[in-house]
Formats: structure tokens, sequence, C-alpha cells
């Protein structure tokens, strides 16, 4: 099936901005350009519409924090011990989410969901597509990480709430190494067994991922807010050898430098809130213009279900005030994202080869009176 875009303004991301066609074959971008032709396409006018593409959300909780039900469907801290890295989000994402249909709605086609931040070591994520409701249909990665957290939140949850470790900052960072070193050993104990010609039947699920983090197959994904636990989950991840994306980064334009030095990536955000423990005190949009100027490669979330995902473009929208560029911005919900997830060969931009995930909006989506009209993921359309 050919679908050929004629006469939008096209923003590749990756390139100016510019009006002309985009040829889709295959559920892939075929050509881009002007003045584009094919005798087998369905030609959709574009004329006077702005053509983006799919933002990306590289934290989120949709799905398994449903919304409009209450507690009793909220699936996303597995609240019982400090250490969970066993549970998938996968196994409790909900695809009827009344949520997804107004995140497509906002121009969102790929989020990387993850669980909740009560857990020193939370669980696995996975990076998902609007494009089905068998969950199993919208995987792009699974697992793509392991979300781990330091802080206020397991502190709470297990200090104030259940009376045990870790109740401090100190006792976190603690839960992080012992289980790492207890990953370390367990690879060891895996190697030795093989290496002498027998099967490894000690099979511990909440090591074996710890295992892919430690062998560089997926990141850790570390929540951390305040500057000084953002630098502890930099120490941790040096001590094990690790590969770290920081979320939420709350301060992280107080450190930028040291940040830029260590080249750690960042998923900001949300900064459009309220300001609801301490450590966001410091939270403001000045961030975004940092951290963009210091050159750290960053990613703007919403927290889903903190921030709707529908009001990606406000949230985006509104860092004009405080001096963001438009590029730089755009980059933050696409390309950047994408390349934080390593799945920009596939999708993050407007370029030959990569998906068709293509939003049509009425106007710019930083007009807060343009709309999406439709969306296509991989040349079919899900919305409008």
């Amino acid at each position: 099936m050919e679908l050929l875009f004629k006469g939008g303004t096209i923003y590749p991301i990756t390139s100016k901005p510019f009006v002309g066609d985009i040829l889709v074959k295959d559920g892939k971008i075929s050509k881009i350009g002007e003045n584009l032709s094919s005798s087998n396409a369905e030609i959709i006018d574009m004329n006077g519409k702005f053509i983006f593409p799919g933002f990306i959300d590289a934290h989120s909780h949709i799905g398994v924090f449903e919304e409009g039900v209450g507690n009793y469907y909220q699936d996303g801290n597995e609240m019982t011990n400090p250490v969970t890295a066993e549970v998938r989000v996968l196994d409790a994402f909900y695809p009827e989410d009344e949520a997804i249909e107004r995140a497509l709605a906002g121009g969102v086609t790929t989020v990387m969901v993850v669980p909740g931040s009560a857990n020193p070591i939370g669980g696995q994520g996975a990076i998902l597509k609007f494009k089905s409701r068998i969950v199993d249909k919208m995987v792009v990665r699974e697992p793509a990480g392991l979300k781990m957290a330091t802080g206020e939140n397991p502190k709470r949850v297990y200090g104030e709430m259940k009376k045990q470790q870790p109740a401090t900052r100190l006792g976190t960072a603690a839960v992080i190494r012992q289980y790492f070193q207890k990953v370390k050993n367990y690879m060891k104990k895996k190697e030795n067994t093989l290496k002498e010609g027998k099967e490894f039947t000690e099979i511990d699920l909440q090591l074996e991922i710890g295992e892919k983090v430690l062998k560089r197959e997926i990141p850790a994904r570390i929540h951390a807010h305040r500057a000084d636990d953002i630098v502890t989950a930099i120490r941790i991840a040096e001590e094990f050898n690790f590969d770290l994306v920081i979320e939420h980064a709350t301060e992280a334009y107080k450190i930028a430098d040291f940040i830029k030095s260590k080249d750690i990536p960042l998923v900001l955000g949300p900064l459009f809130g309220f300001r609801t423990k301490l450590e966001l005190k410091d939270m403001n949009y000045e961030a975004i213009k940092i951290i963009n100027e210091k050159g750290i490669l960053a990613a703007l979330m919403c927290d889903h279900p903190v921030i709707p995902l529908e009001y990606t473009s406000i949230q985006l929208g509104t860092a004009l005030r405080y001096g963001a560029k438009e590029e730089d911005l755009l980059k933050m919900v696409t390309i950047n994202p994408a390349k934080i997830l390593k799945i920009d060969d596939r999708v993050g931009s407007l370029e030959v080869g990569k998906e068709a995930d293509i939003v049509v909006w009425s106007g710019h989506p930083f007009d807060f009176k343009s709309t999406v009209e439709k969306v296509y993921i991989e040349g079919k359309k899900v919305f409008g």
C-alpha cells in the first residue's frame, strides 16, 4: 500500500522544514521532497497542514496507572519489596486505557512505559507504539530498561510506611549496591558452572535482568530529582560499569557541566505543574534552555498521568516563554528520545527508510489553537 502526502509543511526534525510531499510504501517513508508523484499511491491533500513525526515520550506510566478508575487498577508499583527487578510492565499494561486515544490526539505515538518510583529497584520497562489493542503487538523493545529510584519516594514508602530499609538516601544507595553485587556473584557462579560443562539451573529472574544491565544490553533508568541524587546515580553506575539514563533530572541544570562531562542522557520533567514535594522546590523551565545549551542529550517527559500525554505540546510550547529554542524543544519529543531509547534508526524523524509514524496537525503544535487531525503509525491510520 502506498500513501502520498501532498503539499504540507513538513518538519523532518533532522533538517529544515519545507513545503513538500512524503511517499509512504509498506509502512515506511519511501521518498520525501517536492513535487513527488506515484501512480499507485492514495493521494492525501495536505495543503495548509503541518506534518510532524509522532511524538515520543521516553518515560510514561500510561496503561499501568489507568485513567478514571481509582486505585483498584493502579498496577505501576509493586510496593512489597525494595527490590522487584523481576516484574515487567508488559504484564500489567492495559491497552484499553482511555488515555491512549487522548495521547494519539496529542500527537504521541511511541512511549517508554516504566514502573513507578516506589522501589530502589522497580522493574522492567517496555517501549510501545499505540498501534494495536494487543500489547504484544505494540512492543518495539522489551525489556528496554531497568527502572530504579533514589530520593524521597523509596524513603517514604519503606522508611515511613513500612519501617524498613531504605529509610534514608544512604539506605537506598546501599540497597542498589547490594543488588548489583548479588548480580555480579550470580554471573560469576553461572560462568563457572558453564566452564565446567554443566547446565546452569539456578535461574533467578530477579538477577537475570540485572545481568542484562551489567552486560550493558539495557540501561538503568534511575529516577533522580535532586542534584545530589543525580550524582549518586552516576557514582553507582560508574562503580558497576552500566549504562545510565537519569529520569526527571529536576536539578540537573545546577550541575550541567558535570553531567555533560559524564555524557549521561536525561529525560527531563515534568515541569508543568505543582511542586508536590521538597525535592521539586527548585523546578523551573529555565532548565530546558540550560541543558540544551550545554549540549546534553535530553528528552522531555510528561510522566503520564502527572501530565496527561495529550498535553505534550502544551508543556513544550510553554517552555518557549523561558528562552528555549523551538528547534531544541521539538527534538526533545522526537529524535532525542529516539536516540536515548536507541530506536532512532526507526523513528524520531521524517527520513527515507524510517517507519511512517506521521502526525497531521491543523497548525504548528506550539500554537495552542492547533489540533491533531490524523495520526498514522507505520503507514496505517490510527486516529482521525
